[in-house]
C-alpha cells in the first residue's frame, strides 16, 4: 500500500454542511431547552413572576420583606401594616377614580377598547 491510500483510509468521513448546521442548531436549541428546565426548577420562575403589589398576595410578600430586611419590632409592623393599608386602598381608590374619570371622556367604542387594554394588564 502506498502512502496516499493510507491516508485515504485514515481520514475521517466529511460531514455534509446541511447536516452539520442541522445537528449544531440542535443541539443549542436542546441545551437552551435544558438550562431554562433547570432555571425554572430552582426558582427563577416564581422569580420573574411575583404577584402585583396589590393583590393580597403581593401586599403579604411586601410586607414579609419589609419586616425581614428592616428587622422591625412588633410594634413597628403593626404600625407600618396599617400605614401600607392605608396606602393600598388609597391607590385602589385613585385606580378605580381615574378609570371611571377616564370612560366619561369616552364613546362606547372608546370604553370597549380601554376595557380591553386594561383587561390585557390584568395579571393571570
Amino acid at each position: 500500500m502506498s502512502s496516499a491510500d493510507l491516508m485515504l483510509k485514515a481520514a475521517p468521513p466529511t460531514w455534509n454542511s446541511k447536516l452539520a448546521a442541522v445537528v449544531v442548531l440542535s443541539l443549542v436549541f436542546l441545551s437552551g431547552a435544558a438550562a431554562g428546565a433547570v432555571a425554572m426548577n430552582l426558582g427563577v420562575h416564581n422569580f420573574l413572576h411575583q404577584p402585583a403589589f396589590d393583590t393580597a398576595a403581593g401586599k403579604t410578600i411586601y410586607f414579609e420583606r419589609l419586616q425581614k430586611e428592616l428587622d422591625l419590632t412588633p410594634a413597628q409592623s403593626e404600625q407600618v401594616q396599617s400605614v401600607l393599608n392605608d396606602f393600598w386602598l388609597y391607590y385602589r381608590t385613585v385606580l378605580s377614580d381615574s378609570k371611571a374619570q377616564v370612560e366619561q371622556l369616552l364613546n362606547e367604542e372608546q370604553r370597549k377598547k380601554f376595557e380591553r387594554i386594561l383587561q390585557e394588564r390584568q395579571p393571570k
